[in-house]
């Protein structure tokens, strides 16, 4: 599996069978400066949304129209994108899992909220705010939490999945911050690769993942703190 954070928290994840992004917001983002939009929509399958915040829902209607991908996300979410434009959509919701070729996709709780205002004034609730759990055919199963605090209920996401990869929120103010992010991992997961996200971007949350890298030591995850653009492979 080979992985690209695209900042914030976006990200490309490929596959032997899919090329996937979680949360595609580049046009407009800070920390996706570098970023060349359509080098990171190249050969995408599928485009999965944690919630509707726009910092998260991006170029989604754009991609969903250059590329054809599939948007899978809350149905509220994206019964909304599809009066959009947005032609190929996959609704689900809290608990529920769907099935695609080589991957299936389940939402969990995540505890944040998911809105957008139009351009006439008025905010509309996107229905609930979720992480996202991908179990892979034959690469390590992982789990994007979107926004959220923390909550005890994440030994139970820990207990039925079982992931091994994390993505992390840590920038404070509208997730968790970095130290009880790491917390948050320690406690509840045994994840052998952890990457922080939702830092770095804009001004108003923390700059670095510092806090998050220190809660970390001492614990058995290897820490990603990736650069924009960076690829790894897990």
């Amino acid at each position: 599996m080979k992985i690209t954070w695209l900042g914030h928290s976006a990200f490309r994840i490929e596959t032997a069978k899919n090329t996937i992004l979680i949360d595609p917001f580049l046009t407009g983002n800070p920390s996706a400066k570098g970023v060349d939009v359509k080098e990171a929509a190249k050969g995408v399958k599928h485009i999965i949304l944690t919630h509707g915040h726009g910092d998260h829902v991006g170029d989604t209607i754009d991609l969903s129209k250059e590329t054809g991908a599939l948007v899978t996300g809350n149905a509220d979410l994206v019964t909304w994108l599809g009066s959009r434009g947005v032609n190929r959509v996959d609704p689900t919701n809290t608990g529920g899992t769907v099935s695609y070729d080589g991957f299936t996709v389940t939402y969990v709780n995540a505890l944040h909220s998911s809105a957008q205002m139009t351009e006439d004034g008025v905010s509309h609730s996107l229905g609930s705010a979720n992480g996202v759990v991908l179990h892979f055919d034959d690469e390590p199963t992982l789990y994007h939490m979107g926004d959220t605090d923390i909550f005890s209920d994440m030994a139970l996401i820990n207990e039925l999945h079982q992931p091994e990869i994390g993505i992390v929120p840590i920038g404070d103010r509208f997730t968790m911050g970095g130290a009880v992010a790491a917390l948050a991992s320690r406690r509840y997961f045994k994840f052998s690769k952890v990457i922080p996200c939702h830092y770095g971007s804009f001004p108003i949350i923390d700059q670095t993942a510092d806090k998050f890298v220190a809660g970390m030591e001492g614990g058995t995850s290897e820490v990603i703190v990736a650069s924009t653009n960076e690829h790894f492979t897990v």
